[in-house]
């Protein structure tokens, strides 16, 4: 199964790579990660000064990590001097060299990594909504370095479609979509206090801002002549597959690892052949190359079936239902077409699969 993939003229031997964070941010982290058979690499994000990240800063749950991480903590000089140099000579997989934040900072970075970079990675987590400034950081870069040029897209950015056109006509390759999610806030009832992070807020990633990333992937991979990388709650291939089909040509996954383990890249790239089989893929160009259909929008319900083989009269249908359309009775479940909505929330609740004929066919 071919599993290789294309990002500005960038050959990956497959489409994940970590997002830039805490598991990049030095050699010894960036080689273990490599060794797990990703297709490329992406820096911790350097910055013009080292990051004073307050501690603790990362909180997990199974569906969700908020954290109040910074930057990379390491002075640019040990990067510079250190850290990329032996990563360029030991490294077998691309580097994305993640760089943050103004055009001033790109002006004293970018000659210095330039020479160990196959393409830049630039956060705009910190410069607020003005995609004018985007264009301007982007042409900065433009004049120390022919490499691609990749900006990750914050989702408080208001117009992400703007954001990459901007990006496109300024210079740049590509768009990363979408970075961490916030403000946000962990409480703790016990002290009475928010849990972590100045004043309390904290950025929010990880499997629950997955249908956001699609979106915001889907939109900006419209614009002509853009590169798109997808980010933002991928734990799984199945996941990598979607983000594709939403126009993406490479996904990056990092909270993910921190909530189940950092083998999850491996696992992953595992079962990735045999997901690309399972829904009648033959490679990942192909995916990237397959136009995602949108189904026709319709106002008259669908009325879910039941199969009731399947199901296990647990009831979950009728307690979920909005409309209190359907009662389980002991060996049968009835659906009221009269007060059924045709809402579909049954039939995604169903926990064995019991219910088609909203969102799926019968």
């Amino acid at each position: 199964m071919d599993l290789t993939t294309e990002i500005a003229g960038i050959e990956l031997e497959n489409p994940l790579m970590p997002a830039s964070g805490p598991l990049v941010g030095d050699y010894e982290k960036i080689m273990y990660i490599a060794s797990l058979g990703v297709g490329g690499i992406v820096t911790k994000t350097i910055s013009t000064k080292p990051a004073e990240v307050p501690r603790p800063c990362i909180y997990g749950t199974r569906n969700y990590v908020m954290n109040s991480e910074l930057w990379s903590e390491l002075p640019p000089e040990k990067w510079i001097r250190e850290i990329l140099p032996k990563l360029k000579k030991d490294l077998k997989v691309p580097l994305i060299v993640s760089l943050g934040y103004t055009k001033e900072d790109m002006e004293e970075l970018v000659p210095e990594v330039e020479e160990f970079a196959d393409a830049f990675e630039i956060s705009t987590h910190y410069i607020g909504k003005d995609v004018s400034i985007v264009g301007e950081i982007v042409e900065t870069i433009r004049k120390y370095t022919e490499k691609p040029i990749f900006m990750k897209l914050s989702p408080h950015i208001p117009d992400p479609v703007r954001f990459a056109e901007i990006v496109k006509k300024r210079g740049g390759n590509g768009v990363v979509a979408i970075n961490s999610l916030g403000p946000t806030m962990a409480i703790d009832l016990k002290t009475r206090s928010a849990l972590f992070g100045k004043d309390g807020y904290v950025w929010i990633s990880g499997p629950v801002i997955k249908p956001l990333a699609l979106a915001i992937v889907n939109m900006v991979s419209r614009v002509e002549g853009i590169t798109v990388i997808g980010v933002g709650g991928i734990r799984s291939s199945e996941d990598i597959l979607e983000f594709l089909l939403a126009g993406a040509k490479a996904v990056q996954m990092l909270s993910s690892a921190l909530i189940f383990g950092k083998d999850i890249y491996r696992g992953i790239l595992k079962n990735l052949p045999g997901t690309l089989e399972k829904y009648g893929f033959q490679s990942i160009r192909e995916v990237v190359e397959t136009s995602l259909r949108k189904r026709e929008v319709v106002y008259e319900p669908r009325h879910p079936k039941i199969d009731l083989e399947k199901c296990t009269f647990c009831k979950v249908c009728e307690m979920v239902c909005p409309y209190f359309a359907i009662v389980v009775k002991e060996k049968d479940v009835v659906v009221d077409e009269n007060k059924c909505f045709g809402c579909g929330l049954c039939e995604t609740r169903c926990p064995t699969g019991a219910i088609s004929g909203v969102f799926s066919s019968e």
